[in-house]
């Protein structure tokens, strides 16, 4: 087999490979990439670099891992994972990503294709006009300092003191909405002005809004489908993917100019600047930490803000309440992030760049509800294939440190997709699909054509037969807003 790589790639597993710490200087544990043949035979010469790159940071444990949906990113792989102890290990921007806490939510409702399809594209046109989308958008909401620095604490509890949702909703979200150790004073006034009048908004690239059915042919797993409130029998279900926006976009720019001059008083050398990093027990590693974290905060309640304007969409379309419609919240997961959390090894500050948590049955880290099914994963594809629904698992929690993949992963660059066809081609070929498209941008529309990703049904079976998660149910779309 021919992969893009000058070095060995041992097969551990039909799923599992692993580069050797023999391979590249530095490495101080081995790389360990999830993927098919196929899937692994068609990743970029930049995920074997990066992903060993990140085997060479100081106090990584036992793996430096990259997920089936994995391809070049900044510093570390998109799909990279890795984990590091809590004293002698570092915290890395880019193993966070720009976007912190870009990540994934899922909306069920009791409405089915024959209620909505009437209805569709004047529900699209409400929903285009509620949610903001595309570069540098501004929200309905005004927020003076206080209260921003109030969502950076908060998050989604702070929507939900305001009306923007139900208490109901924080228990299906990670960490309820809200991680602790945000300290808006480590947050620089630039990210403020960027990010204080973006609640409520998609912004660009590959976030979205979509509208989706689930087929009762599509529901893999009936028990813990069930136990979410997905039924299938055409049911429709709203996914949102969007992050924190300019906000976290500054707090990485802002601290990976600190780090660059932190590595030299700490005589940290990386394989890659774009690797830049600290102590996570140094002043400058926990400032970043806390930073971080209110930019998580910031875009759980971004996602919360947006959820409320899908209900209020909803109502005014049906003419029904969001609570008649059964708008609950399936869950809401983090798939850019760095958290401190306890495995075998200790307590590990884990970077997901593109990967999502996926705790298994048990997990006292879950609310409730989730505790007998797992954590819901939630995988977006491309606007043109659908997208799935995952539980987590013990083998994800044992193997990965309680990680999995976040959605398809690219296959190609924007710039390439863009050469490759127009917008409005894609608009026109989605809609003679079943697939109405509101977008703010052609040229951004055709960044996301579905070509530009991998195969959706094959990176999810990958993970499914690896262990790491288990296939619960296919959401096909029929409504996309793209920024």
């Amino acid at each position: 087999m021919k992969l893009n790589t000058h070095m060995r790639v041992a097969r551990i597993s039909d799923e599992v490979w692993e580069i050797a710490p023999t391979e590249k200087e530095g490495m101080l544990v081995p790389a360990r990439i999830y993927a098919t043949p196929t899937i692994l035979q068609s990743m970029d010469a930049g995920v074997f670099e990066q992903v060993t790159n990140v085997a060479c940071l100081p106090g990584i444990k036992r793996y430096a891992l990259c997920m089936p949906d994995g391809h070049w990113g900044y510093g570390f792989p998109i799909g990279g994972v890795a984990a590091f102890d809590v004293r002698s290990g570092i915290i890395s921007p880019g193993g966070v990503g720009y976007d912190v806490n870009c990540g994934m939510r899922l909306i069920r409702t009791d409405l089915t294709i024959e209620d909505v399809q009437p209805q569709l594209e004047r529900l699209m046109t409400e929903l285009f006009r509620r949610v903001p989308a595309g570069v540098g958008a501004s929200g309905f909401m005004r927020l003076d300092r206080a209260s921003f620095e109030d969502v950076m604490t908060n998050g989604a509890r702070w929507c939900i003191k305001r009306g923007l949702g139900w208490h109901r909703d924080l228990d299906a979200i990670e960490e309820r909405g809200c991680i602790a150790n945000a300290d808006p004073s480590k947050v620089s006034d630039q990210a403020v002005s960027r990010g204080i009048n973006q609640l409520g908004t998609l912004g660009s690239g590959n976030h979205y809004l979509e509208v989706q059915v689930v087929s009762s042919e599509r529901v893999f797993d009936e028990e813990t489908a069930a136990a979410w409130g997905i039924t299938g029998h055409d049911q429709i279900v709203v996914m949102v993917h969007c992050g924190s926006r300019g906000f976290g976009h500054q707090v990485a720019s802002d601290y990976l100019k600190v780090f660059e001059k932190a590595m030299r008083r700490y005589d940290i050398s990386v394989k890659d600047q774009q690797l830049a990093c600290a102590p996570f027990a140094s002043v400058e590693g926990q400032d970043y930490f806390a930073a971080m974290n209110c930019a998580a905060n910031t875009a759980f309640a971004n996602r919360q803000v947006i959820t409320h304007q899908i209900r209020e969409a909803f109502t005014t379309v049906f003419g029904r309440s969001a609570e008649d419609m059964g708008m609950e919240l399936v869950y809401d997961v983090a798939h850019n992030i760095a958290k401190v959390e306890r495995y075998p090894e200790g307590e590990l500050v884990v970077h997901r760049k593109g990967s999502t948590r996926a705790l298994g049955p048990g997990s006292s880290d879950l609310s409730q509800r989730y505790r007998a099914t797992g954590q819901p994963v939630i995988c977006g594809g491309s606007m043109e294939t659908g997208s799935y629904l995952l539980a987590g698992t013990a083998g994800a929690v044992r193997d990965t440190f309680a990680s999995t993949m976040h959605g398809s992963g690219r296959t190609m660059s924007r710039a390439q997709a863009k050469k490759a066809i127009r917008g409005e081609q894609v608009q026109k070929h989605m809609k003679q699909r079943g697939i109405l498209v509101k977008a703010v941008s052609m040229s951004g529309l055709a960044e996301e054509a579905g070509f530009a990703y991998k195969n959706i049904s094959e990176v999810v079976e990958s993970v499914d037969r690896a262990g790491i998660t288990k296939t619960v149910a296919e959401l096909r779309p029929i409504g996309n807003i793209k920024g």
